[in-house]
């Protein structure tokens, strides 16, 4: 073993919320040790998932956008796709950001140590044979696809991280999981030239949405790319002339079928269990969780777990206030995690965004509630680019008027989302989303014209009025 090293706090870790805890608690003065596994900082989020994956699908939309155009009196030739210049493109993002972080470790005077932690105690971690006696700990190991057990090992089956390598554009390309990474693994790939399945084990997409805010996605999607649900894959065979799969369900073909690549994206598993926290007395549950309270900290008192790691949703988006909250805490602030909302989005086209309570879950807790909604099909700015099938839905609690959630699908729906997230926690009623004067014309202003929906008080659309 090598010489120990002492730190008041060490992350394990350097995604979003690994970071996010290294840099803010070295911004409160402490010496940080961050370990990551890779060898760039920004975790799956940075390198393997969010960001390039965004990347992709901007690829994806402006082709569409150009096709979509055809029927507006703008015509282009058909796109020469370059598969190595996209590749090069997204890498060179990702390269950008990993090295922007690397530089703020760097001036933040946060140790980066690359590597496998494990636990040896409660003060104690081992990485390449060097001991890191700390005082602290943040744990933010993040989370892993799932494997399916009966398919091949084969490099033809691939995850979502294999299917942003982008090695190769399959002819025929069968997607298992109709969640938020399959259906944007599907556009991409259609996008690309790609002969697309989806197969979806239950009676529609985006598994955590509204039915009736999915929709336009899915009938969108049908015209592209073959869609079935109610069904899930129960064998592949590999074979030189390709992967045969064999379905059973509503839908399932009755023979099995032939497809050049299978991505398997049917969600993600965290990483509680590969970190030795038994030894720090850490509890972990049966699927990898680490249980923590509304301040992240563990059953162990000095340390703490963010992100993936400690449930669902599995968004960077909640693993980096987690990340500031655990390094708060640790250097003397009380501070909580105690967020009303925690909005979600698919990045298709058209994007799917939704926040607060669903009205799935409204009727499920019998909650009096009310809704508004405002058909794109009536907004100026929709018509304008040619995308009226999108739809806003807010939720309102009866009693109180306040806010209580919101479905978005349409064009830029993961950005429109973020103004019902803060009315929700802001506790906003009806009358102050609709009295908030909205730029016209805008996708934006459909917030307020739902709201006005649900008073019974909108003039943009012809409604019995409620009050």
């Amino acid at each position: 073993m090598n010489k120990s090293i002492e730190a008041e706090i060490v992350v394990i870790g350097a995604g979003p919320g690994g970071y996010t805890a290294a840099f803010r608690a070295a911004d409160l003065g402490k010496k940080v040790i961050l370990i990551e596994r890779y060898d760039s900082l920004g975790g799956v989020c940075l390198n393997v998932g969010c960001i390039p994956s965004k990347a992709l699908l901007h690829i994806a939309k402006i082709k569409g956008e150009a096709e979509h155009s055809a029927a507006h009196g703008l015509e282009f030739a058909p796109p020469k796709i370059d598969k190595d210049k996209i590749l090069n493109w997204k890498n060179s993002i990702i390269t950008k950001l990993t090295l922007g972080l690397k530089g703020l470790a760097k001036q933040r005077k946060v140790d980066v140590i690359t590597g496998d932690a494990k636990f040896t105690s409660s003060k104690q971690i081992v990485v390449n044979d060097q001991i890191i006696n700390f005082q602290h700990a943040v744990i933010a190991v993040g989370s892993r696809p799932v494997a399916l057990p009966f398919l091949p090992k084969d490099p033809r089956v691939i995850n979502s991280t294999g299917a942003l390598e982008l090695k190769d554009i399959p002819k025929k390309l069968l997607v298992i999981g109709g969640g938020i990474i399959g259906m944007e693994m599907a556009t991409v790939y259609e996008a690309l030239g790609s002969q697309v399945t989806v197969v979806e084990l239950t009676a529609g997409l985006l598994a955590g949405a509204d039915s009736d805010i999915v929709k336009p996605l899915t009938k969108r999607m049908q015209n592209k790319l073959e869609i079935i649900l109610n069904t899930k894959v129960t064998k592949v065979d590999a074979k030189p002339d390709g992967l045969w799969a064999t379905f059973e369900g509503a839908q399932a073909p009755n023979e099995p079928q032939r497809f050049d690549k299978v991505l398997e994206a049917v969600g993600r598993i965290p990483n509680g269990k590969d970190i030795n926290a038994a030894a720090a007395g850490v509890k972990v549950d049966d699927r990898g969780f680490i249980p923590v309270d509304t301040q992240q900290r563990t059953n162990v008192a000095n340390i703490f777990a963010i992100g993936d790691v400690v449930g669902n949703p599995m968004l960077a988006h909640k693993a980096i206030p987690e990340g500031r909250v655990a390094a708060e805490v640790i250097a003397g602030k009380k501070h909580f995690f105690e967020p009303r909302c925690i909005p979600s989005v698919a990045y298709t086209d058209p994007e799917v965004s939704w926040v607060g309570v669903t009205e799935n879950e409204a009727k499920e807790q019998k909650l009096d509630y009310g809704k508004g909604v405002f058909p794109w099909m009536a907004s100026g700015r929709a018509l304008t680019q040619g995308r009226e099938e999108g739809i806003t839905k807010l939720l309102f609690d009866n009693k109180t008027n306040r806010i209580i959630g919101a479905g978005i699908v349409g064009t830029n729906a993961g950005d429109l989302i973020a103004e019902v997230a803060l009315a929700i926690e802001m506790g906003c009623d009806a009358e102050d989303l609709a009295l908030t004067v909205h730029p016209h014309p805008t996708l934006a202003e459909s917030i307020a014209l739902a709201t006005e929906c649900f008073e019974g008080t909108i003039t943009d659309l012809y409604m019995p009025k409620k009050r």
